[in-house]
């Protein structure tokens, strides 16, 4: 997966995943999404994570989570959707299977 992520919402998970090192070497706020398309959790997410970025503008990268995907592993992801928030490549948040637009909201608000 490039880095040339999209700004605002990207409805799609991606099978390729990045490197850590090059998600900690972004600049500026990503949310980084993992997950899996046939997911029941993700799905009902997904409209809020959607909703939440509409006034957001920045990085959203979505990651096809699953056993053997070292990237999630290395985030100690378990549950899906879980989303974290990376500033300057460094972890300042995360939420397990948001349930509202406000769940996403807080986790962007995050100082």
């Amino acid at each position: 997966m490039t880095m040339q992520s999209p700004i605002g919402f990207d409805p799609d998970y991606h099978q390729e995943a990045p490197e850590r090192s090059a998600l900690e070497a972004l600049s500026g706020d990503t949310l980084l999404e993992f997950g899996t398309s046939w997911c029941g959790h993700c799905q009902r997410a997904a409209p809020c994570v959607e909703q939440a970025l509409t006034a957001a503008s920045l990085r959203h990268v979505k990651v096809e989570d699953g056993k053997g995907r070292r990237l999630g592993r290395s985030f100690g992801v378990k549950l899906w959707p879980t989303l974290i928030l990376l500033r300057d490549g460094v972890e300042v948040g995360r939420i397990v299977r948001p349930t509202s637009t406000e769940d996403v909201m807080a986790l962007l608000e995050t100082p």
